[in-house]
């Protein structure tokens, strides 16, 4: 099937793990191969409240058996999502627009903010990921060299406490802020007027930098007094995955003038979106005919009203807080019996470990990151990494894993950490 993959699919697509898995099959926590094995996904964001979720399916199915077309009809599931949806987000956001990716959404919110600021100066973190239509891959510095960035992009290093020049929660806020209020000054210096900062509430490609709590907020003023708008990218951290909130951004205490949104949305359905205020919406809606072909279509809103509800009747949310704790209390227990554990980060059911040469040092150890996630999956844990060095363990439980779940995921990294440090 590698050769086969190599032989009809372009060269840029990946796979995961130095054994690649042929999945076949998805049941709640759990993924099944060809041979019939089982594997717990402690990484999947997209089928977040599970694979093939009983009540998605059937969601999915009544409406595709009745009708599945564009939005230039009067329909009333549309709207009735979008008021929930609506609901869920500060009040001051009260429009939604439907598209298809993370990256159409994200590809919109810029072009919005064009048009209401009248500039096109971004700024975005050094390792961001934002998608990939031309505009946002060139605001995506995580897709690496060979996507060069946007003339009018600039990037800052996240608010990294662990390697950061300061982990006092105010102090980090403060120099986060003069990092972004100084790229909108350089954009100014080369003739680019300020138009967004593009941020990911958790920096989840960065290294998964969650806290300290409210250190955003510094930075979402410096980009104000800029006459640009903040765009919050919750593609990862929304829709209940950070446990205590349930978008990323509430936890730092700001309200963004754009929210993009998308893998979680449908379980697996390609359904995302942008919200915003009226007024940020005007000046685009004014000078611009957007439509969307498949963005909002019946079946795919019907799938992502099935997810709103289930996310509330099953209280994930709360287990996501929950089970995070467990995690992250967990994680804390390993650090304190594996050398190779230099920062445990995270919020929710969303955790990144970075793993290091020597934790005095904090030196990357790109290579042991490899060989754990590698032999995670050889004892059917499945996970990944993140980082500007790929050495930080990425671990993303779905929102539906029980106590035993994390309980496994746990035993099965302690072995593994176990085993490596034994091999090096």
């Amino acid at each position: 099937m590698v050769q086969r993959r190599a032989e009809s699919l372009g060269p840029s697509y990946r796979l995961f793990y130095n054994a690649p898995l042929n999945i076949v099959r998805g049941d709640g926590v759990h993924l099944y191969d060809a041979d019939g094995q089982e594997y717990l996904d402690c990484y999947n964001n997209v089928a977040s409240i599970g694979h093939a979720h009983r009540r998605v399916v059937q969601a999915i199915a009544a409406q595709a058996s009745t009708l599945n077309t564009h939005t230039r009809y009067l329909g009333e599931p549309i709207l009735d999502y979008a008021e929930n949806l609506l609901s869920t987000l500060p009040a001051q956001l009260d429009r939604v627009m439907f598209v298809c990716t993370g990256s159409e959404a994200n590809d919109l919110a810029l072009r919005v903010a064009f048009e209401s600021t009248g500039g096109t100066g971004v700024v975005v973190t050094d390792e961001a990921y934002h998608g990939t239509t031309a505009l946002v891959a060139g605001a995506s510095p995580a897709t690496g060299s060979g996507q060069p960035l946007n003339p009018a992009v600039r990037t800052v290093p996240p608010p990294d406490a662990y390697r950061g020049p300061t982990n006092d929660p105010a102090a980090l806020g403060a120099w986060f802020a003069a990092n972004v209020d100084a790229a909108f000054a350089d954009l100014a210096r080369h003739g680019y007027r300020a138009a967004a900062f593009l941020a990911d509430s958790i920096f989840s490609s960065d290294g998964v930098y969650t806290d300290p709590r409210g250190v955003l907020a510094q930075a979402v003023d410096a980009t104000h007094r800029h006459g640009a708008v903040f765009i919050a990218d919750e593609v990862q951290p929304g829709f209940a995955r950070t446990g205590d909130t349930f978008w990323g951004f509430a936890r730092h205490g700001v309200i963004p003038d754009m929210v993009t949104m998308g893998k979680p949305m449908g379980n697996g359905m390609p359904i995302a979106a942008l919200a915003a205020s009226a007024k940020v919406l005007a000046p685009f809606g004014e000078r611009v005919p957007y439509f969307n072909t498949f963005g909002g279509n019946p079946v795919s809103i019907a799938a992502a009203a099935a997810v709103l509800d289930v996310i509330e009747d099953e209280g994930l949310q709360e287990n996501s807080r929950v089970r995070g704790a467990q995690l992250r209390q967990g994680l804390a227990e390993l650090y304190s019996r594996h050398e190779l554990i230099g920062d445990i980060r995270g919020a929710g059911l969303y955790a990144g470990v970075e793993l290091v040469s020597s934790r005095g040092g904090k030196e990357p150890a790109p290579a042991v990151a490899s060989a754990v996630i590698n032999a995670m999956r050889d004892r059917r844990v499945l996970i990944s990494v993140c980082g500007p060095h790929n050495s930080t363990l990425k671990i993303r439980p779905l929102l539906i894993s029980s106590e035993g779940d994390i309980s496994r995921l746990l035993e099965a990294l302690d072995a593994t950490l176990s085993d490596v440090a034994r091999s090096l």
